[in-house]
């Protein structure tokens, strides 16, 4: 429908709308930054290894994030979407693809993905 705005690249839609600086797709909910592909090929090496949230923002060491997906544990615990987790470590060498590791409120240590995690 928008010629302006590129489609959803999860679901190939056309219906994306500008929120802030982020697209975003009504029909399956994904958000990303408009320019993330021009930018990350024309970036040094150094970006283009960063590790980035679910949204596309750059993560470092000592970041807080946003859990935006309910995680479920082994056993009867959970990791509720919304959760704040402060002071992450990114992991050089990825564990079962899991490149953050962090200390959450009431349930430990443990690793996350970065996909299931927004800067702030």
């Amino acid at each position: 429908m928008n010629t302006s705005l590129p489609a959803c690249p999860e679901c190939s839609e056309d219906y994306t709308y500008e929120n802030g600086t982020l697209l975003v797709c009504p029909m399956c909910g994904h958000e990303w930054i408009p320019a993330a592909s021009d930018a990350a090929d024309s970036t040094d090496a150094d970006d283009s290894d960063a590790i980035r949230d679910a949204v596309g923002n750059v993560l470092s060491d000592g970041d807080s994030v946003t859990v935006v997906k309910s995680l479920k544990l082994k056993g009867s615990d959970s990791i509720k979407a919304g959760t704040k987790v402060r002071g992450i470590r990114l992991l050089a060498n990825p564990v079962n693809g899991h490149d953050i590791e962090a200390k959450i409120p009431g349930v430990g240590q443990l690793y996350l993905k970065s996909s299931v995690v927004k800067k702030g």
